[in-house]
């Protein structure tokens, strides 16, 4: 990315903008709003087309500044940058921040020199029509994708966000088509302002190959005689959304968290008036929903709308110590396969995988649970697992060995999963979690089982803080 070269106000004139063009030698400029948003842009090839012995020099630039505008966030991949301008055929591309105020602009020329040609087939695979068709064919070459890096030697979690990254790029896509439907279909613009929010290992950035669907809505607030007619449009686009999801390949979710189901499609205020509820009630089943909603992350739309609601879930929890205490006693079970002397616990009762590990209920969940609840307690708003690890450390509950045991866990686990997936995948077999003790070489036993003493250790610790048993 490089800083924009020029940023105007919507008030500037045409004869001022591309004056500013000329002198700071720029093939772009950005119209900005006063909060710092991008209205609008002006390309060369706009100037060429639609200002050129058309426009009054002494008119607006909005009047021919091109909107809405594409824009990619600061901590998107390369790739799907590159994907998008070649995509929608593209030359710059505006970049926006985490509360979607401008923040530079990257070029395709720049992009292609540093991605290289090794790159650009898999670029090219993931940067597929917008329709149905093309996006199945976006979600099938995840798979390749994940094998090349794999072999390569990337860091799982790093795999992990590349998968995550283009999941919620093809809910994005798919919300997108469905809004344009809609509008053609006569439902016109959303009636407020809203985001499409993930949640569980989609909202950690911690996808594997095949995650369903954990989606929900945020809406703006809005006056309660407006309901009926704010959610029937909601509730449309939220059937659309799921559907189309379903057939490119993020199959619907079982237990229905979607955003079909009211419980997971509100305002801002209902949603923090449900959590408040979630937090008094302490029954099973706001538990369990607790657990699902807590890793959310925003993937469509108003994306303050999430950080706010991200602001105000820290700070309720935070102040609910019994609360966090009901969490904890609802995940005590969900100890790691380690039993005594060191020997693994393995499947007795599931036939398909007799003998083996299920290492995501006995390997990474305790892990992301107990880091989950130590980062609501510390008023930690950081999502993923290693980045609450790293945030627990810098404000003092873990020491550098702890972090450093743990971080070594979380990547050597993840690592014989994805193993397992993409062999099983090769195989022709359905993925799962389960790995075969058997298939392990001596040295991968000897840091799983390290690996299970330091997350055992740290339930151990978990269970202290929360009850005070030290037994």
């Amino acid at each position: 990315m490089r800083m924009a070269p020029l940023s105007v106000a919507p008030q500037t004139t045409l004869r001022e903008t591309v004056g500013g063009l000329t002198e700071a030698k720029a093939a772009v400029a950005l119209i900005v709003s006063d909060a710092g948003r991008i209205e609008g842009i002006l390309t060369e090839q706009d100037i060429v087309r639609r200002v050129a012995f058309r426009a009054s020099p002494d008119a607006p630039v909005t009047d021919v500044m091109t909107r809405p505008v594409r824009t990619v966030r600061g901590d998107d991949f390369l790739y799907h940058a590159i994907a998008t301008m070649r995509r929608h055929g593209l030359r710059q591309l505006p970049v926006v921040d985490e509360r979607g105020q401008a923040a530079g602009v990257v070029h395709l020329d720049d992009a292609l020199a540093v991605a290289g040609h090794a790159r650009l087939d898999q670029i090219d695979r993931l940067a597929q029509a917008d329709s149905l068709d093309g996006m199945r064919e976006v979600k099938a070459a995840q798979v390749d994708l994940a094998d090349e890096l794999f072999a390569e030697s990337l860091p799982v979690p790093e795999i992990q966000s590349v998968l995550t990254h283009i999941n919620n790029d093809l809910y994005r896509r798919i919300v997108e088509r469905s809004l344009a439907a809609m509008e053609a279909e006569g439902w016109g613009a959303p009636p407020v302002a809203f985001c499409v929010i993930v949640m569980g290992s989609g909202g950690r950035g911690e996808s594997y190959l095949y995650p369903d669907q954990d989606n929900g809505f945020i809406l703006d607030d809005y006056p309660d005689d407006r309901h009926t007619e704010v959610d029937a449009f909601f509730i449309e686009l939220a059937e659309r959304m799921t559907r189309d999801l379903d057939m490119v390949g993020i199959p619907l979710c079982k237990g229905n968290v979607m955003a079909t189901n009211p419980v997971w499609r509100k305002s801002a205020t209902q949603w923090r008036d449900q959590i408040a509820q979630w937090c008094r009630r302490q029954s099973f089943v706001a538990l369990r929903f607790s657990d699902i909603f807590y890793d959310f992350r925003a993937v469509y739309g108003e994306a303050d709308l999430a950080a706010g609601l991200r602001d105000a879930v820290t700070g309720i929890v935070a102040a609910n110590p019994s609360f966090l205490r009901a969490m904890y006693e609802d995940d005590r079970e969900h100890g790691v396969a380690l039993g005594w002397f060191g020997r693994f616990v393995t499947e007795s009762d599931d036939p398909d995988h007799l003998g083996a590990i299920n290492l995501k209920h006995t390997g990474t969940l305790p892990l992301v649970e107990s880091l989950r609840l130590l980062a609501l307690r510390e008023g930690v708003s950081a999502i993923a697992t290693l980045e609450r690890l790293a945030a627990l450390r810098q404000c003092g509950f873990l020491d550098a060995d702890e972090t450093d045991y743990l971080t070594g866990a979380y990547h050597h686990i993840t690592r014989l999963l994805l193993r397992q997936q993409l062999a099983d995948f090769r195989a022709g077999k359905a993925d799962s979690n389960y790995v075969h003790p058997d298939a392990l070489s001596r040295r991968d036993t000897d840091i799983l089982v390290d690996s299970f003493k330091a997350i055992s250790r740290l339930r151990d610790r978990v269970r202290s803080e929360f009850t005070g048993d030290i037994f």
